[in-house]
């Protein structure tokens, strides 16, 4: 009996651990915030498990777990859905069935999951892409890129750009009764990062005659220099991106090779070579006081050069936004960013926001301080929040007027 009760202790224990964690008092719904914390510490320690025991490896032991949350291609009374390819990059394609006065409006959307993670047929994404088709009357093409660990960087680059660029072509435009001038390039998390890196390429490429109307990036990944910002610091064990499976997702984008994911976990991944780059993510004169919060800045601590000379990848602008010039951030179009405050991420997006407008691009900021990161995501079943629900539409609501 006594054994019995022991492990009937320790089983509560560990399930009581897995449960409960902290949750910022401003944060609504808390339990159900709570519960999809811990399902994903669960996931990612099972993960860790498995790549420890040389069975698979991290990100594809979560890659696989989420695929059960994968639905096919489903047409319904308002929206058309077919997967297919856009110079030979799989997408899914959502063709608005309700009239249309004159051409349509268009949306390429780039899912997050830290480069490693996600699909367009994922579950969340299939009904926020869908949504966004139906409610705007517009097409929308949500992009399966391929993803690390088995392709690095560039190549999600790549294949968003790519598919962009052939969009963007007249011909393209017109078969799907697009409007040219009414094109936007949109991404959550590491969707944003490369929504972000289309529009700046996009103003390079002498090719593209179409212009983007507009960009939307929801709590966008910005730079890779700097892991250390105030937003790291006080959201390190925040649901549901902690700081720790950040540095393993920007790693991983880059390289398996653990000495980089061991050097950016220290801070210490930037030769001092590259110092230079640190004006573009200096915090302490790019954010607002209200998000220093008393933070003192202090100069970066510079690693050793091979590792930049062996994956010179988190030092490209195509990888990390933030990392151009003022002068290759003029002429951009019309911008929306949404911040978390609850967020690892939450001030790349916020030191995005004020170059932008320093330089006179137009730029909505939506910083929703009772979010964390992907909670616009949580749009269905037992999982679903009122906050996902409502920082959905605000996104809905500056596409309908802006785009």
């Amino acid at each position: 009996m006594g054994a019995k009760l022991l492990c009937l202790f320790l089983t509560s224990a560990l399930i009581a651990y897995y449960i409960y964690t902290p949750i910022p008092e401003d944060i609504e719904e808390p339990w159900k915030v709570m519960f999809a914390s811990a399902n994903f510490r669960a996931l990612g320690h099972l993960a860790e498990v498995m790549d420890q025991l040389g069975l698979m490896h991290y990100m594809e032991v979560l890659a696989l777990l989420m695929s059960t949350e994968y639905v096919a291609p489903t047409s319904d009374e308002n929206v058309t859905v077919m997967d297919t390819e856009l110079s030979n990059v799989a997408v899914r394609l959502y063709l608005p069935r309700r009239a249309s006065d004159g051409l349509r409006r268009a949306v390429l959307f780039f899912h997050g999951g830290g480069w490693c993670l996600g699909q367009a047929g994922l579950k969340s994404y299939d009904h926020l892409t869908r949504w966004t088709s139906n409610m705007l009357n517009a097409v929308v093409v949500s992009v399966n890129y391929r993803l690390a660990p088995k392709y690095h960087f560039p190549t999600p680059f790549e294949d968003v750009y790519s598919v962009t660029k052939f969009f963007l072509q007249s011909s393209v435009l017109s078969q799907y009764g697009v409007d040219p001038d009414r094109v936007c390039v949109a991404g959550d998390s590491a969707g944003g990062n490369l929504a972000a890196a289309v529009a700046q390429q996009l103003l390079e490429d002498s090719e593209v005659k179409t212009k983007l109307r507009a960009q939307a990036l929801i709590y966008p990944a910005l730079q890779s220099l700097d892991l250390n910002l105030p937003s790291y610091q006080e959201n390190e064990n925040k649901p549901i991106l902690s700081k720790s499976l950040m540095v393993k997702f920007w790693s991983e984008y880059f390289t398996s090779d653990s000495s980089l994911r061991e050097a950016m976990a220290l801070n210490r991944h930037v030769p001092v070579e590259y110092s230079h780059l640190f004006q573009f993510v200096n915090w302490s004169n790019l954010l607002p006081a209200e998000l220093k919060k008393g933070h003192v800045y202090t100069s970066p601590t510079f690693g050793s050069p091979e590792l930049a000379q062996k994956y010179p990848g988190f030092l490209d602008p195509r990888a990390a936004p933030l990392l151009v010039s003022d002068d290759r951030l003029r002429g951009l179009p019309l911008t929306y960013v949404l911040t978390c405050e609850h967020d690892v991420l939450r001030d790349d997006g916020a030191m995005y926001v004020e170059r932008l407008r320093a330089l006179g691009v137009p730029v909505t900021h939506e910083h929703a301080k009772d979010a964390f990161h992907g909670a616009m995501t949580f749009l269905l079943g037992p999982a679903k929040l009122a906050l996902g629900q409502r920082l959905f539409n605000r996104y809905i609501e500056w596409l309908n007027e802006n785009l």
